[in-house]
């Protein structure tokens, strides 16, 4: 077994290879769907709202992938801690096994904070792949927590002619630190990044907005963005949030998610769309999920200026983490990487 801490995750888990192992599994996924075994994820929720202590959740997310020759169980448990960014820690923690379930040996232990940062990005990179302007020149980013930064390196991952990124977060100080990480960490990327005072300054020329906040209500509405804008909500992640607002909902040509079976049970924005009278949108309106896309079942013409508004809503779902997990396990076992370890 091989124990991988997060600077060695780090260390081996690019973008490029997220996405390259995301729409590998997506196409494994459509042609054989039995291979993929993926339950809904049980989420326990953690404390209740108080002055000491913001509401958070742990999740346990277990899934089986056969590649065709083998099989592998990947298990991921995350605590999402809303606390944590004052203790300088991050929000979502997480640890990962990936096993052999011919043998029942543990192939590698490794810290998740990294996967789960990056696979999450990586579903938006590959939605935007298919689903926004291949000419789009500007990228609006809309919270700034630790999800947004790998969101981020994603989209430009699959967009080189973004020139132009700007940034908002509830918390000013921290849309500026964000700023100068990402310019020291992704200093490759040729693009100007300015902190905004409103949304609405943030977003009102983007060609793509990345949504990643724990909002409960639209952060703006469908007549203060571009009409062939791509959005990818990946906050919003329980039935009681919201950041994506009805009237965008209703107005987005194609509307498509990742996981739909959780998503009915987690994406709060669709949910509450589905359930308010004075909206439209239903759940037989949706355009389909990114399967459909990466396997060709459904196509967005991209190059058109009149697609529409595109919408990604991303829920997240354990199979998405196994791809990415067993890859960097493969590689480590391959490599001797990280500490071994016997049990």
């Amino acid at each position: 077994m091989q124990i991988l801490n997060l600077d060695t995750v780090k260390q081996q888990l690019t973008m490029p290879m997220a996405i390259e192992a995301i729409e590998a599994l997506l196409k494994l996924q459509n042609k054989n769907p039995s291979w993929v075994k993926s339950p809904e994820r049980l989420v326990i929720p953690t404390f209740a709202d108080t002055e000491q202590h913001q509401s958070g959740s742990h999740l346990s997310m277990p899934c089986v992938v056969f590649d065709g020759e083998n099989e592998f169980a990947v298990v991921k448990l995350v605590t999402i801690c809303p606390d944590n960014p004052k203790r300088k820690l991050p929000t979502t923690v997480a640890t990962i096994t990936v096993s052999d379930t011919a043998t029942g040996e543990t192939l590698a232990f490794m810290d998740g904070i990294y996967v789960t940062q990056v696979r999450t990005a990586a579903l938006s990179g590959v939605a935007t792949k298919y689903m926004a302007n291949p000419q789009s020149e500007h990228v609006a980013v809309v919270g700034t927590g630790g999800m947004a930064y790998e969101q981020l390196n994603a989209v430009l991952t699959v967009c080189p002619n973004i020139k132009e990124v700007t940034l908002w977060n509830r918390t000013r100080q921290k849309a500026e630190e964000f700023k100068q990480s990402f310019e020291r960490d992704y200093s490759q990327w040729d693009v100007k990044l300015t902190v905004c005072d409103t949304i609405e300054e943030a977003v009102k020329d983007a060609d793509i907005i990345n949504l990643a906040t724990r909002a409960t209500e639209g952060l703006f509405e469908v007549d203060q963005v571009k009409p062939n804008v791509h959005i990818n909500a990946v906050g919003a992640y329980q039935p009681n949030m919201k950041e994506v607002s009805d009237s965008i909902i209703e107005a987005s040509a194609y509307v498509v998610i990742d996981d739909l079976e959780g998503g009915k049970h987690e994406a709060g924005d669709l949910i509450q769309a589905h359930d308010n009278p004075d909206c439209d949108w239903q759940w037989d309106q949706l355009s389909g999920q990114l399967m459909d896309l990466v396997s060709g079942g459904l196509k967005v013409d991209t190059d058109n200026k009149n697609k529409g508004i595109t919408l990604f809503k991303s829920v997240g779902a354990a199979s998405f983490d196994g791809a990415v997990a067993l890859k960097i396990a493969q590689v480590a076992k391959q490599n001797q990487i990280g500490q071994s370890a016997s049990l």
